[in-house]
């Protein structure tokens, strides 16, 4: 008789947990959590935070290379454009080096 009360438990305890389950949902779904306002302040946040990044980049950025985009500040001073010399060949091949045969 006790083997026979073992094995009918494991079906009740399924079975039971599958009902359990089942009410469990029912009753989520009839009466749903509010939003959390931490997520989104959380998300409110993390953008201010990117946003105050991305800015500090960009003002590095013009601060480095912003001679290039106001131009020079005395009239007649030359910012130079690349380290090449003067007359340096000007094109896609100018790195490469040419072997002549004699």
């Amino acid at each position: 008789m006790g083997d026979t009360l073992l094995a009918l438990s494991i079906p009740v305890l399924v079975f039971s947990g599958g009902i359990y389950a089942a009410c469990e949902s029912w009753w989520r779904r009839r009466h749903p959590a509010p939003p959390s306002p931490y997520t989104h302040q959380a998300a409110r946040l993390a953008e201010r935070a990117m946003l105050v990044d991305a800015e500090r980049i960009v003002d590095g950025a013009y601060e480095s290379l912003g001679a290039l985009y106001d131009g020079p500040s005395v009239p007649g001073a030359r910012v130079p454009a690349t380290d090449a010399t003067p007359g340096a060949a000007a094109g896609p091949d100018r790195d490469r080096h040419t072997w002549v045969a004699r």
